[in-house]
């Protein structure tokens, strides 16, 4: 039996909700004709299997009894795949009619094209970031303090002031929809298995394009994506909203010491502590309360104590 193009992975962490949607809106794009689907439960606590073997029984199932984390759990169904593209798809993230069938398009006909995003667009329609510049120490700083329009030509992370109507290249990608090559997998992986959460396709791209490969911004199908339901289930069932800022901490130092060197990692260190400081210092100038000054003095608690338990960004804490 001929295998068909595109392998749907999809990693499920606590939105059975949302199934029967996404499979729902997959089918609309053809799904049952382009694609195969593979699925990865994250040790959800709600009826999220059971709502899977009723929304899509023909889905590959992997059935974590731990929470792994994103990246590593579309890693496990690497061995699985069969088809000429892998697409990375969010539970919150839903496809319109065309979606498939056009990427899928445009893949074939532009084969020095290793990873394809799509437009993204919330609930009400309201455009998301779709098509970013990687991170680097000075444009975090810059993002975070607000300082970053006295440097209006420098490249900001998630830069929006763009024409959003035609292909474009670009550095990365969100996670939510991402339409790899194969070819691509075969030669540089998928995720760093370090990233617990946040950061994993970031990196991904940087090493793609490194390898040779374009990463480009689709704009001719648009994708709804909801987001931060899996992030709202950890904080509703776990308590854990802290938790979530940590896990994004620890990835971008690991990014950072990767990426940039342990120099680029110190770097990035100064500029965290003192953006914290300029932070306070307009909390304090605005009377926003010692609230606002105590969260930005827990921000710098927690990097540096991260910066130590992972030994200068060098392995993860979990």
């Amino acid at each position: 039996m001929q295998s068909k193009p595109v392998d749907v992975l999809v990693v499920n962490f606590n939105t059975a909700g949302l199934l029967q949607p996404m499979f729902d809106a997959l089918r609309q794009a053809n799904g049952e004709q382009l694609a195969s689907y593979l699925v990865v439960d994250n040790a959800s606590v709600d009826n999220s299997l059971e709502r899977l073997a009723q929304v899509c029984p023909e889905a590959l199932l992997v059935s974590n009894k731990n929470n792994v984390g994103f990246g590593r759990a579309n890693n496990q169904l690497l061995d699985h795949l069969k088809g000429k593209y892998a697409l990375l798809l969010n539970t919150d993230a839903f496809v319109a009619d065309d979606t498939l069938a056009k990427t899928i398009a445009y893949m074939d006909e532009h084969p020095e094209c290793g990873v394809l995003g799509v437009r993204l667009v919330g609930r009400e329609g309201d455009l998301q970031p779709c098509c970013r510049y990687f991170p680097t120490p000075f444009n975090i700083f810059l993002s975070r303090t607000g300082l970053d329009r006295f440097f209006p030509g420098l490249q900001m992370v998630d830069e929006m002031d763009w024409d959003h109507a035609s292909v474009r290249e670009c550095d990365w990608l969100p996670g939510c929809f991402y339409l790899v090559r194969r070819e691509v997998l075969d030669q540089v992986g998928l995720f760093d298995p370090r990233y617990f959460l946040y950061f994993e396709e970031v990196d991904h791209c940087k090493r793609v394009k490194e390898a040779g490969w374009k990463v480009v911004y689709y704009p001719h199908t648009t994708v709804v994506h909801i987001g931060g339901e899996s992030s709202k289930s950890v904080t509703e069932l776990e308590a854990a909203s802290r938790q979530i800022s940590t896990y994004q901490i620890e990835s971008e130092l690991l990014y950072f010491r990767k990426h940039h060197g342990l120099s680029g990692l110190l770097l990035h260190m100064f500029l965290v502590s003192l953006g914290d400081l300029v932070l306070a210092l307009k909390a304090l100038l605005k009377g926003r309360g010692w609230g606002a000054i105590k969260a930005c003095w827990r921000h710098s608690r927690t990097t540096w104590s991260l910066l130590f338990a992972t030994r200068f960004a060098s392995q993860p804490t979990r």
